[in-house]
């Protein structure tokens, strides 16, 4: 099983879609961000999940309703790590700061 590892970027990501769904719900910014995270796991077990994305990464589409998101990763094989780059709300234009 491989292990997964969260980016600062990406842990940033969290944060600022926590706190965009926060300021309309606390309880339900909590829940999807655990949601979120739970996915994560499923990468430790399954790390071609998600599609093919540019330059070897992946997408994991997370869909939960109006709060969907996509994870941009990585998995590198040879270490058995799953990097966690990037992630968006399924209606932003990218990823920041690309």
């Amino acid at each position: 099983m491989a292990t997964v590892e969260i980016t600062q970027r990406a842990l940033a990501d969290l944060e600022r879609l926590f706190d965009f769904i926060a300021a309309e719900s606390p309880r339900k910014a909590r829940e999807q961000i655990l949601s979120v995270r739970k996915a994560f796991e499923l990468l430790a077990e399954h790390p071609l999940l998600g599609r093919p994305a540019e330059e070897g990464r992946r997408e994991l589409i997370l869909s939960r309703g109006r709060y969907g998101y996509i994870a941009k990763y990585r998995w590198l094989p040879a270490e058995d790590v799953i990097l966690i780059l990037a992630v968006r709300h399924q209606l932003e234009a990218g990823y920041a700061g690309e």
